[in-house]
């Protein structure tokens, strides 16, 4: 049964860093719904364990971490949005911090917050929260959320796709005008239509199109897939970051030991009982060693892990002594203990995993995409600041600063922004109920399966094109249930699956050379001139 339109003045989709930001600045003077897909922490930001990149102390400069920013991103960066997001960090910082973040305070007893360095870095700025800094600003913001009047946080809403003019019978444009969202209401079994003058995706990346990766289980590439549905062009889709060390193990697929790891002496090193076991590899193939960027440090893992046939590495931290580590790591070494690992005496049996959505909904800096009314932020997005490859904890930074300057443009352009009009209900009235869901689930394993062995940290051009003949494949499928049956939460991700598989193996072959996180075995080099991949709808 259709329901009546839900109206708000702007609708955020993702309630996660760069969601809950721009929820935050509208709702001073908006009326503001908040889509969530599940809780409102089941997003990225709850399970970043790092921290946050910005320039604090005296020693360092916006310069340095603009530089790292662009080296780690092999030339692919926009300087002008590196240079803006950089430059934003400190008040960023400083916003969070009011609202109750705890960050670590110097631990030389000094003012200010300790800070620690990951690779890529040319200093010490990453502020943080022992390693469970992302939690942290999660409960910050959801609290400050709770708390705000005008704010209407709405979970178990799973986005389905956006509403535009193409859904009003009254609308006289090209139907190009976003006005909120059709989204499926997990707790009524129901489609609700959200509409809003102003859209902001902040719905994370596509982490679970791979079939290893440190992503949550929503993390399925809603809001690219939507955007590109309704016209929105997408870019760089091929830079898939694979974070280094994932902890290997067979219970537990995806726990990130953090960047930090590294940054503060821990060692990549070969297992026993293999040639070189217990020496360190890293400095064979970059001399920073372990602080090198995650591309070169996952490469080189996944290089070894091949070359001597081993199920992972070891990552070790254990001459830092027992004290050091229970104090910079309390919450990995409490994971770890309950997993039977002592990371005080003991190395770290580690193995890459996909882990971060460099590319995205193309967007301006002021996080406007193609379509008006629809502003993106966080992941979901290519803003330009990454690059090729993100340097860490640049992520959580993108989703303060973009999350900001989204809410800002809205505010100021708020008296030009026209009133939704009519909006068509969710029609099912030609569909049934699924009877055979044994083909999404099927279908999602084969996905997340041939994008790790085909599109994964080392691809070829055959490779590539397998890929492609599967995607191909099963988007046909996938589009034919779709058009059939009743959605569901599983069916609905199934087709934003399939959709940005589509794309990153699009991107991937549209890219004659290696560079960043893209790195194809049959073209090595990279071109004299770095540009970007941008596919249009």
């Amino acid at each position: 049964m259709a329901t009546r339109p839900q109206s708000f003045d702007a609708v955020i989709i993702g309630s996660g860093a760069a969601g809950l930001t721009a929820a935050l600045n509208l709702a001073r003077t908006m009326k503001v719904a908040v889509l969530s897909k599940g809780d409102l922490n089941a997003g990225s930001t709850t399970w970043a364990q790092g921290g946050i990149a910005a320039v604090l102390e005296a020693g360092d400069t916006f310069e340095s971490h603009i530089s790292d920013t662009m080296i780690a991103g092999a030339g692919l960066n926009d300087p002008r949005t590196v240079e803006f997001v950089v430059e934003n960090a400190p008040r960023a910082i400083r916003r969070l911090a009011e609202l109750g973040v705890p960050f670590n305070p110097d631990e030389n007893g000094e003012e200010g917050w300790h800070l620690t360095r990951e690779g890529g870095h040319s200093a010490r700025r990453i502020v943080h929260v022992d390693d469970a800094t992302g939690w942290s600003v999660q409960e910050a913001l959801e609290r400050a959320a709770r708390a705000e009047p005008n704010l209407t946080l709405l979970p178990d809403m799973v986005a389905i796709d956006l509403v535009t003019g193409k859904h009003s019978p009254s609308e006289e444009n090209d139907g190009r005008q976003v006005w909120g969202v059709y989204a499926y209401n997990r707790r009524a079994r129901r489609v609700d239509t959200i509409v809003g003058k102003a859209t902001v995706l902040a719905t994370g990346g596509a982490g679970r199109t791979y079939l290893f990766s440190t992503a949550p289980r929503g993390a399925t590439g809603d809001g690219i897939a939507m955007a590109w549905r309704a016209g929105s062009r997408v870019s760089n889709m091929e830079f898939m970051q694979f974070h280094p060390t994932c902890l290997y193990n067979l219970e537990v697929k995806n726990f990130l030991i953090t960047e930090a790891v590294r940054g503060e002496g821990g060692l990549l090193k070969l297992p026993p009982g293999v040639e070189g076991g217990g020496e360190r590899f890293m400095p064979r193939f970059d001399m920073r060693g372990e602080l090198a960027p995650r591309d070169i440090v996952a490469r080189a893992i996944d290089h070894e892990i091949k070359r001597l046939g081993l199920d992972y590495v070891h990552l070790d931290i254990s001459h830092k002594g027992d004290s050091f580590v229970e104090q910079h790591f309390p919450t990995i070494h409490k994971k770890l203990l309950g997993l039977g690992i002592d990371m005080t005496k003991e190395p770290i049996p580690v193995v890459p995993a996909q882990h971060y959505t460099c590319g995205g909904v193309l967007v301006d800096r002021a996080g406007r995409t193609d379509l008006p009314g629809l502003y993106a932020a966080g992941e979901v997005s290519q803003s330009g600041l990454h690059g090729a490859n993100r340097l860490a904890s640049n992520s959580l930074l993108e989703c303060l600063v973009y999350g900001e300057a989204a809410a800002q443009h809205i505010l100021e352009h708020r008296a030009d922004m026209a009133a939704p009009p009519d909006i068509r209900p969710w029609d099912e009235s030609r569909v049934r109920n699924p009877d055979e869901e044994v083909v999404v689930q099927h279908n999602w394993r084969e996905i997340r399966r041939f994008m790790w062995d085909y599109v994964g940290i080392v691809r070829t051009d055959k490779r590539l094109e397998r890929a492609a003949h599967r995607v191909a494949m099963l988007k046909a499928e996938v589009e034919e249930y779709y058009g059939n049956f009743r959605v569901s939460p599983d069916l609905i991700e199934l087709r934003n699956l399939i959709t940005v598989a589509d794309l990153i193996v699009r991107s991937a072959r549209e890219r004659p050379e290696s560079r960043g996180l893209h790195y194809n075995f049959d073209n090595p080099h990279s071109l004299p001139v770095a540009s970007d991949t941008v596919l249009v709808p």
